[in-house]
C-alpha cells in the first residue's frame, strides 16, 4: 500500500521541479569538468522585463527543466552583481553562455526565446560540446 502511494505520488513531485542552479561558478565549473557536462551560465538583471519572461515561461516548462536538469550544470548570476569571468559580457540580457569545464565558451545566444526556440538552443550547444 505505501510502495502503490509513493507510486501515485510521484508524478506530483516531478510537476512542482525546479532547475538546480549552482550559486558558485567556480565550484559549477568544477561539477561541469567533473562531470563532463557543459556549464550554462544565465546572466540576468534585477530590472529586465525579458529576464522574467525568460525565467516564467520558458525556463518553468518541464522539458526545458529536465533538459538542464540532466544535461547541464546550471548557475543564474546577476550581472553587475555576481561574480562570474568577465570574458562573459553581457552587453543584453538575458544572456546564455555554454561552456566547457575549462572555462571555454561553445556557445551563446542573448535575449528571450520560448520554449521551442531554447530546447534547439540548448541542442546546439550539446552537440557543440560532444564536437569540441
Amino acid at each position: 500500500m505505501k510502495k502503490l502511494a509513493m507510486l501515485l505520488l510521484a508524478p506530483l513531485w516531478l510537476m512542482g521541479a525546479d532547475i538546480e542552479w549552482n550559486n558558485n561558478f567556480t565550484d559549477a565549473q568544477a561539477k561541469a569538468k567533473k562531470e563532463s557536462k557543459p556549464l550554462l551560465v544565465l546572466i540576468t538583471s534585477e530590472q529586465c522585463r525579458w529576464c522574467r519572461k525568460l525565467e516564467s515561461t520558458t525556463l518553468e516548462d518541464e522539458g526545458i527543466i529536465s533538459k538542464i536538469n540532466g544535461h547541464f550544470v546550471p548557475i543564474h548570476v546577476t550581472r553587475d552583481k555576481s561574480v562570474y569571468p568577465k570574458n562573459l559580457t553581457a552587453q543584453m540580457v538575458p544572456m546564455s553562455y555554454f561552456l566547457d569545464g575549462n572555462g571555454k565558451v561553445l556557445y551563446s545566444i542573448p535575449g528571450y526565446w520560448p520554449v521551442e526556440d531554447y530546447q534547439s538552443i540548448l541542442d546546439d550547444a550539446l552537440r557543440k560540446n560532444k564536437g569540441k
